[in-house]
């Protein structure tokens, strides 16, 4: 599956890694524009400045991983969306042969309008929820990943149902802690 990510589900980092992890594991194809990079960069300069630098080498690490990702970014002239700014992320997701974009911001992406383009929008917890009935050992497998790299460098104990729901992942949390 073909999946267009949104800034806001590469920002929150314990997400952007079960995602990717997700990608590693050839459930998904992730795709991105530069100009959703930048703003996750904008968003944790404006946020986290202190962390824009850290954000900056993230994405770096990001496009050298996954350097077919990146599609050429598409401005959406034309496309109506409740939040114009986003009209860039609809056309470039139809323009890239994108199935989904997945966004924490589901008022922004209409299934109406979508489903003109095409498209569809999925919040990451019922994509990833979907993803683990079908697969439940790899989403547990990237789940259990996460979850100790996060405790790695937070050096700190990080059960998994809290961090998944930190992380906008409260259905995959309960599916995977049951």
């Amino acid at each position: 599956m073909r999946a267009f990510l949104d800034a806001c589900v590469l920002y929150p980092t314990v997400l952007r890694e079960v995602l990717m992890g997700v990608a590693e594991a050839g459930l998904i194809t992730p795709l991105w524009s530069a100009r959703v990079l930048e703003e996750w960069a904008r968003a944790v300069a404006r946020n986290l400045p202190d962390q824009a630098d850290i954000a900056r080498g993230e994405i770096a690490v990001l496009r050298a991983r996954w350097p077919e990702a990146e599609v050429p970014g598409n401005e959406g002239a034309g496309l109506i969306l409740p939040d114009p700014d986003d009209a860039h992320v609809a056309a470039t997701a139809r323009a890239a042969g994108a199935e989904v974009i997945v966004t924490l911001n589901l008022r922004d992406f209409p299934a109406r309008a979508m489903a003109d383009l095409g498209l569809r929008a999925e919040h990451p917890d019922a994509l990833l929820r979907a993803l683990w009935a079908d697969h439940p050992a790899i989403l547990a497998r990237v789940a259990e990943d996460v979850r100790a790299q996060a405790e790695r460098l937070s050096g700190q104990p990080q059960p998994l149902r809290p961090l998944l729901k930190r992380a906008k992942l409260p259905r995959l949390a309960k599916a995977l802690t049951a």
